[in-house]
């Protein structure tokens, strides 16, 4: 049997005007894995699928030993489920919503849950429908976070989020991240978000995982050169290469697989390097969907 947190084998799920195909994930116990794609990219509809709320029309999801979704109900003992769309009880108070956690869930750590409730300036005696949107996300994580469960599974968490609330919300996930125990998996389509806490990142787009590896992987190995090419001298295209661009005498290289002879290349070639610039999380996400998309257009 695998030991890993989560695994997708070749899953997918068809929809009238959306196809989820060939998804394949592999999070480690204890990672802090970052989806990124675009709105409408497979995000959700793949969490959904871990959760056994969708099921897949075809592939294998086992999600902390167990099948999904045939043992969901095993399986959601230990896993904190937080999404856009979860709906507390309007008409009940926060601290109704805590005890009723707790009276189902034999892991929930009452402590936890008053410190949380602190740094998230959150009553627990304020009605729910009395909440604004910021205060009810952060509802939800605290109610998620104080069961101490093995996996947090986070879909678009600090959406709608002001900056003061989204730097509350990372904090608490960075604290959570402390138990190397834990594996969390975070579904945003902001990267800075991801960047700052993730040290596995996928990327999807269009119902595809077009990439996935460890943020410093991905950080090393992509950047972007400026060059500049004297008359008469061919710009060669170099392997690693995603895109080229700029005037005739400028060019703008941006490479995934960057290494010190690339520069010792161009300039051999008589291309004299001008810069060679590492690049955001954003900026890497951008360059390579737009990259697998020119591909299954060519």
């Amino acid at each position: 049997m695998s030991n890993l947190a989560v695994e997708f084998r070749g899953v997918g799920k068809d929809y009238p005007h959306f196809r989820l195909d060939n998804i394949n994930l592999a999070l480690e116990p204890g990672t802090v894995t970052g989806l990124i794609g675009a709105n409408g990219a497979g995000k959700s509809t793949t969490l959904r699928i871990l959760m056994g709320l969708v099921h897949q029309d075809r592939g294998e999801v086992t999600v902390l030993g167990s099948r999904m979704p045939q043992q969901q109900a095993l399986a959601k003992r230990d896993i904190g489920y937080v999404s856009e769309d979860l709906r507390l009880y309007g008409a009940a108070t926060l601290e109704w919503h805590m005890n009723y956690i707790r009276s189902i869930y034999p892991g929930w750590d009452s402590a936890y849950a008053a410190q949380l409730c602190r740094h998230f300036d959150l009553k627990p005696a304020q009605k729910i429908r009395g909440l604004s949107t910021g205060q009810r996300v952060k509802a939800s994580l605290m109610l998620a976070f104080a069961r101490k469960p093995r996996l947090l599974v986070l879909d678009e968490p600090t959406t709608g989020l002001d900056p003061v609330a989204r730097h509350e919300v990372l904090g608490a996930l960075m604290e959570a991240m402390k138990d190397e125990t834990r594996t969390i998996l975070f579904s945003s389509h902001n990267t800075h978000d991801v960047e700052q806490i993730s040290d596995q990142i996928t990327f999807i787009d269009r119902g595809r995982v077009i990439e996935s590896d460890d943020k410093e992987t991905f950080l090393d190995r992509w950047r972007r050169f400026r060059l500049e090419v004297p008359a008469g001298v061919t710009l060669p295209v170099l392997p690693g290469t995603i895109a080229t661009s700029g005037s005739d005498r400028i060019a703008v290289v941006t490479t995934s697989r960057y290494n010190d002879s690339l520069a010792e290349a161009y300039t051999e070639a008589g291309v004299s390097v001008k810069s060679v610039d590492p690049m955001t999380l954003e900026e890497i996400f951008v360059a390579n969907v737009h990259s697998k998309r020119e591909e299954v257009s060519a």
